[in-house]
């Protein structure tokens, strides 16, 4: 037994009464970097919670300590004060972190300075509640990496106050405080200056060593290379690659020439100044290949080179001086451009054995379509989520922020600029922005901002109140020349020079890019998620040492804030409620480092829009529309296609769902009388309604056979199954065949029959075009929408689902489905609508399990408990009423694993949002672990594939 006695650590003290020698451990838990959490959550909740708090890290740096930023804030303005011991040791402390932690009145902190003889690697975060400690101990410190996404092992601690293990932790902690040194100014000064020289001697070395850089394909690339590979072994010759920028495109292009083996090769591109720096990157890939590089320019002409790398206007110039199969490989770099006349020119001479396309943004096409000009085919395409995935781009940093009380736009027009600015133009939010820039802060040493405006006004109003506060800036728009844009580019590049801040309307045009910006500002309202994905692009091209952009978005009273949850959320596809989750989690979902949170005045803003919002309303819709054909300069979007270039564009399967198909919805939203005659051809319209019926696919074999039939009267199975590779690594040949016999409609109703037209006939092995098809598709005044669902349809599912094939039945994991996809995916030979009502329905021994959290309409409705999730693992099901434990389908259920059946398990939160039905999502296999009950039986599935915890809380958290 311990004495009666009080011991004092300072402001750390615990009381002890006739304590056992025990840990009195209440609760435990391993903290790991996951999908599902990491450690930042549990340090801002143990910040929330505590009353005061003592940290001892061996390393912090600015890129973790700004995501912790406006807790420590939020714990000034309460009094609640805390300790901070951290070290020299190996040099990974930043001096902007110190100078950054000092300015909270309410943390004191202190550096323990490291030497050769003492090292200093603790990470503890002790947390002092009112009737407990939390203490988290074990390996990350502050940065970025280790609070989010490095592999990291942390072991939280939950102990009453009065114990020995408690005891002990803070009598370490005082001792390492009492031998540590107070952090002012002058030592943050010496160490800043130790930090630079060491920056010195360590950039030194990395220039040697870039000699010996061995540089190997990145994800991206490695399934670039396949796809075309893939497309090239089934007879195409041409394709599309569609990447954000920064995301080694042109190092993507050099791999597929070397595995092509091509002999001669020639790289196409818009402007001189990135020629260089696209053959320097083929040179590192091919100086042991025995290639020699040249240049085509207004100033060198080396065309004898076997790899020629020239612009399009000197490539104009010299046409003749090459025979037209000189060279077998072609890539036409930012090929939006290759719709032009000059480029048309060139690609109608040349015949090489494959051309190759790549843009960041085939959105800027000069005229026409350039997925066209690449036969659709659409080898890859990395947008901004995905590049975040794979590591291809900088992780972001965002933070929304309530704009000042003074911006109120709830009653204005966004369209109307002119009010718009008038009510942004004012001091007060000036200084506001610039308090927030030096909260938050960036990262590096010298500001390199762009800040995104309203108008050109806005844009000089900026330009002139931040030049007056001392912070160095310039307005660049599309009325200054690309040599003035270049100018002031390289000076905000350039840490010596002076120049902070560029603000602009535009978004900066394709190669204009500023790799080293670390700040985006994003002051005027969010119109359009596209928009916010580009400006927040410009950011996001990774850099020698930025390791994050911070992004400040300046929220204001506005009727579509939620727009915003739009662009940041990043799914192909959403709800109310999921966007609701992803705002209550802050976007959770998102890979890596990228952090986003919304303070709380934004967060209740937007969640109470989206409460309001009717998504699937012919109102909301037309908005949606309207705001996107605004960014396509007012041009009418007549093509699905349209839909396809642009990031973060509306998905235009809801105005397919609204109105049968989607030119019916553009003729009733245009009242456009032309649209309307062409759709009053009956067999058109059917047509175009049955197939916009299938969309999105959730196989390919249907659509990569009707494109090939759109050129040809018929197709065998061989050949079908050679379009059919051109999209997925392997198809089975039963798959095939039950695909002829969906499309000469074997397996439709009667009424299906009646109300579609036959456009193809399944006639001895083969199947052939019907005369009423072949009719539709030659008149090119209607026959150009047709083939536009096509190639709408196979781009779309190479987006969603990839080249992989997924068997029978063709499901993906977490991928939406509605009950009948399930007959076609299992390649069912009854009937296809039988699959519907029920929530069970069986093929063979593919047994389908369609289930509604809610089963009530309303969705404020509680769940139902009987269907439930009981962990990510473990799903609670019960059997339609009907079912016994003693009957054929009741054993079949029960003891799936013995009698080889395939349990597929579909879930909805609930049946209806806003009117539409909801579809069901795919959560995987499941196996019967426990059952109890008759008519119905309860059923314990446990599932093959964890659910993601994103999904997870998407299914059971009400917002």
């Amino acid at each position: 037994m311990l004495p009666n006695k009080t011991i004092d650590y300072g402001e750390a003290s615990i009381d002890h009464k006739n304590i056992e020698n025990d840990v009195y451990l209440v609760n435990n838990k391993l903290i790991v970097n996951s999908e599902s959490d990491n450690l930042l959550n549990e340090l801002k909740k143990c910040l929330t919670e505590c009353e005061k708090f003592y940290f001892s890290v061996a390393f912090i740096n600015f890129s973790g300590l700004q995501l912790l930023l406006d807790k420590f804030k939020e714990l000034e303005l309460k009094g609640v004060k805390g300790k901070i011991i951290t070290s020299t040791y190996l040099n990974f402390t930043e001096p902007k972190a110190l100078e950054k932690i000092k300015t909270f009145s309410n943390i004191d902190l202190k550096v323990f300075v490291a030497d050769k003889d003492n090292g200093f690697h603790t990470k503890a975060y002790i947390f002092q509640n009112k009737d407990e400690y939390k203490i988290i101990i074990g390996s990350s410190n502050i940065t970025q990496r280790a609070l989010k996404s490095n592999v990291e092992w942390n072991v939280n601690v939950i102990s009453k106050k009065e114990n020995i293990f408690i005891e002990d932790v803070l009598k370490e902690y005082n001792k390492l405080w009492d031998c540590t040194e107070i952090v002012d100014e002058n030592f943050i000064d010496t160490y800043k200056r130790f930090i630079k020289e060491i920056k010195k001697i360590d950039s030194s070395k990395r220039i040697e060593l870039k000699n010996y850089e061995i540089i190997k394909p990145n994800k991206m690339q490695i399934r670039a290379v396949e796809n075309l590979n893939r497309l090239r072994n089934h007879g195409e010759n041409k394709a599309l690659v569609i990447a954000a920028t920064g995301t080694g495109k042109t190092y993507m292009s050099a791999f597929d020439v070397i595995n092509f083996k091509a002999k001669k090769m020639l790289f196409i591109v818009h402007r001189e100044e990135i020629l260089k720096g696209a053959e320097k990157t083929f040179q590192k890939l091919v100086k042991n290949k025995l290639k020699t590089t040249g240049l085509l320019t207004g100033n060198k002409k080396e065309i004898n080179a076997e790899y020629l790398f020239s612009t399009i206007q000197s490539m104009n110039n010299n046409l003749h001086e090459f025979r037209r199969d000189e060279f077998e490989y072609i890539i036409i770099d930012e090929a939006h451009h290759a719709t032009s006349p000059t480029y048309k020119k060139v690609m109608d001479y040349f015949q090489p054995k494959f051309l190759l396309g790549m843009t960041a943004t085939p959105e800027r096409s000069d005229t026409g379509n350039v997925f066209d000009i690449f036969n659709n085919n659409v080898a890859l395409e990395i947008r901004l989520r995905e590049a975040l995935e794979l590591d291809l781009v900088t992780p972001f940093h965002y933070f929304g922020i309530t704009d000042i009380d003074g911006i109120d736009l709830s009653d204005v027009n966004l369209n109307d600029i002119d009010e718009v600015v008038k009510r942004l133009n004012v001091n007060e939010r000036v200084d506001f922005i610039i308090e927030k820039m030096n909260f938050y802060g960036y990262d590096g040493d010298k500001l390199k901002c762009v800040g995104f405006c309203a108008s050109i006004d806005h844009a000089e109003y900026m330009e002139t109140e931040f030049n007056k506060r001392g912070i160095k800036s310039i307005c660049l728009t599309g009325n200054d020349s690309p040599n003035k844009r270049e100018e002031y580019i390289k000076k905000i590049e350039c840490d010596e020079d002076d120049l902070q801040v560029i603000f602009t309307v535009d978004i900066f045009n394709e190669g204009v890019d500023i790799p080293s910006i670390n700040l985006v500002l994003m002051l005027r309202p969010t119109n359009s998620p596209i928009v916010f994905i580009q400006q927040l692009g410009r950011g996001l091209r990774k850099c020698e040492d930025k390791s994050f952009l911070t992004v400040l978005d300046f929220i204001g009273n506005y009727n579509k804030a939620f727009l915003i949850t739009i662009a940041l959320n990043g799914a192909r596809y959403y709800d109310k409620d999921s966007l609701k989750v992803a705002v209550a989690t802050e976007f959770a979902n998102l890979p890596g480092c990228t952090n986003i949170q919304m303070d709380r005045i934004s967060q209740e803003r937007i969640l109470q829009q989206l409460d309001k919002e009717n998504f699937n309303s012919m109102i909301y819709l037309k908005e949606e529309y309207n705001e996107f054909k605004r960014m396509k300069n007012g041009k009418v979007p007549y093509l699905l296609m349209d839909y396809v270039k642009y990031d973060g564009a509306p998905d235009p399967i809801k105005f397919i769902s609204k109105e049968k198909t989607y030119l019916s919805f553009v003729a009733k939203v245009e009242a456009d009388e032309e649209l309307k005659s062409l759709l009053s051809n009956e067999d058109f319209f059917k047509i175009s309604k049955e197939l916009s019926s299938k969309l999105p696919l959730k196989r390919v074999y249907e659509f990569a056979i009707i494109k090939y039939l759109l050129k040809h009267n018929e197709i065998t199975l061989a050949q079908a199954k050679n379009e059919i590779l051109k999209y997925i690594e392997y198809v089975d040949d039963e798959s095939v065949e039950h695909s002829f016999k969906y499309l000469n409609q074997n397996y439709y109703d009667s009424g299906q029959v009646k109300n579609n037209i036959k456009c193809f006939e399944y006639i001895d092995e083969s199947l052939k075009v019907t005369s009423v098809f072949l009719n539709i598709i030659k008149d090119k005044k209607i026959g150009i929408y047709l083939e536009d669902i096509i190639n709408y349809g196979l781009i779309r599912y190479e987006r969603e689902f990839k080249n992989k094939y997924y068997g029978v039945p063709f499901l993906k994991l977490y991928e939406q489905y509605q009950m009948v996809d399930a007959a076609l995916l299992s390649n069912y030979t009854k009937i296809h609508s039988s699959f519907r009502g029920s929530g069970l329905m069986a093929n063979g021994k593919e047994y389908f399990l369609f289930i509604d959290l809610h089963k009530e309409e309303n969705i404020k409705e509680s769940i139902n408990y009987k269907d439930k999730f009981i962990s990510r693992n473990i799903f609670q099901w019960q059997t339609p009423n009907s079912t016994s434990q003693a009957s054929e389908r009741g054993k079949n259920i029960i003891f799936n694993i013995e009698r080889n059946i395939n349990l597929h398990i579909f879930v909805r939160k609930y049946k209806q949002i806003d009117g539409n039905v909801e579809p069901y999502i795919y959560i995987g296999k499941g196996n019967s672990s426990k059952y109890y009950g008759e008519r119905p039986i309860t059923v314990h599935l446990k599932l093959e594939n964890e659910v993601p915890n994103s999904l997870y809380l998407e299914f059971n958290k009400k917002v």
